[in-house]
């Protein structure tokens, strides 16, 4: 009797698992999630950045990792950051917000992630858009003349 039991517990729990999927919420996806830049920053200087985004329904955020260093230390969520990303599905979305980690002269710069609204469809480039980002009431912006690579980010 309690093999019977135990295996019509796993048939059930077995069918309440495919229940689960079946009726489980479509996750939203963005393609691809990394890509690449060569961004010019004005007094910082240049060098490559990847940016990586997320999604969740029309909440994303994006996160700019560069090689461009700091020449001060820089203290954590001190970088007033905007980025504003081209899109040639409609107007461009903007991205904000003070979320750095805290970096030492001489480090790598990082923003983010940075959150922002989008819709589905959306196809998000660097180039076309820029990184302003106000580090102690000086405003330093980053731009691009080469499109991202692999190519776009593309919400669903």
């Amino acid at each position: 009797m309690s093999k019977r039991i135990g295996s019509g517990a796993a048939l059930l729990a077995g069918a309440l698992a495919v229940t689960g999927l079946v009726f489980a919420p479509s996750a939203a996806a963005v393609t691809p999630t990394t890509a690449t830049i060569t961004a010019s920053c004005g007094i910082f200087g240049g060098g490559a950045a990847t940016l990586t985004a997320t999604q969740s329904g029309t909440s994303a955020t994006i996160t700019l990792t560069s090689s461009i260093t700091t020449p001060l230390a820089l203290g954590a969520n001190s970088i007033n950051s905007t980025l504003t990303m081209a899109n040639s599905t409609g107007s461009a979305r903007v991205f904000s917000g003070s979320v750095n980690p805290a970096m030492a002269a001489g480090a790598t710069i990082t923003v983010g992630p940075l959150p922002g609204t989008v819709a589905s469809g959306d196809k998000l480039d660097f180039n076309g858009g820029s990184l302003k980002m106000v580090i102690f009431g000086v405003t330093v912006t980053c731009t691009t003349s080469t499109a991202q690579a692999p190519g776009p980010f593309v919400f669903d």
